[in-house]
């Protein structure tokens, strides 16, 4: 009996050690999170090039685990505030519930008032169980943040609207995203619980270690760059590159 307990121990123990322990980086160096562990790299994700740190939350108002969520990822972005960029992206997973209120969110940001009205809404779903089963209620729960129910429900109904709801859902495809809450970083890096993550602290603070990383990253290359524009500006007229010279024909 003694000898099937050590070895289901011996078995057991390089897991906990994988799940608990850091990982070691090739230089020797300890990292606290490791990809395909407590992140994920997207393939095939759109390209962001412009030199902005983004977090992208994939959510939906009928996610209670979202609504758990809300008072986390209200602090990190106000901490974060200038130096990441924040958006919330409505996910429906085929549901039409989900759909209906992914719509009033897309909606209420063409209107100017998707941020003000978030946590309202959450609030009035979860905490006060006062839940809306039509565009009319939801049209009059966003009157009172400054739209009229009829135009509300005009927008809701607009070309702009149904293509950025068919945006929004092929980029949480594109994202290989299904579950809620969920956190993409500069469109390249999937965040979500896992038994590596196992609460939202750990999926922030993993937020925190690639942020950290990808920007210091960002000014070593930087850094690369200005210094070979130097090395290459101080060096004579004569030694400067210039364009291949043709080979002479035979």
């Amino acid at each position: 009996m003694i000898k099937i307990v050590l070895q289901s121990f011996l078995w057991l123990a390089p897991m906990l050690v994988l799940f608990s322990a850091p990982a070691q980086a090739q230089t020797g160096e300890m990292v606290p999170y490791q990809e395909g562990l407590h992140y994920f790299e997207i393939e095939g994700a759109p390209a962001q090039d412009d030199g902005s740190m983004k977090l992208e939350e994939l959510f939906s108002y009928l996610c209670t685990h979202c609504n758990t969520f809300e008072p986390y990822i209200n602090n990190w972005k106000n901490r974060n505030a200038g130096k990441v960029d924040f958006r919330r992206i409505p996910v429906v997973f085929g549901r039409a519930a989900w759909e209906m209120y992914a719509r009033g969110y897309v909606t209420a940001n063409m209107m100017g008032i998707g941020d003000e009205a978030h946590s309202a809404l959450m609030d009035k779903l979860w905490k006060e169980k006062a839940i809306m089963r039509s565009m009319d209620e939801l049209a009059e729960f966003y009157s009172g943040f400054g739209v009229t129910p009829e135009a509300f429900l005009g927008t809701s109904k607009s070309f702009a609207v149904d293509a950025k709801m068919r945006k929004d859902q092929r980029l949480a495809q594109t994202y290989g995203i299904r579950g809620t809450p969920a956190l993409v970083l500069n469109g390249r890096y999937r965040i979500v619980g896992n038994a590596a993550v196992p609460n939202f602290d750990t999926m922030l603070d993993v937020v925190d270690f690639l942020v950290e990383r990808d920007s210091a990253n960002r000014l070593e290359a930087a850094a690369l760059d200005t210094e070979s524009e130097v090395i290459e500006a101080e060096l004579p007229a004569d030694a400067q590159p210039g364009p291949p010279e043709e080979a002479e024909g035979r």
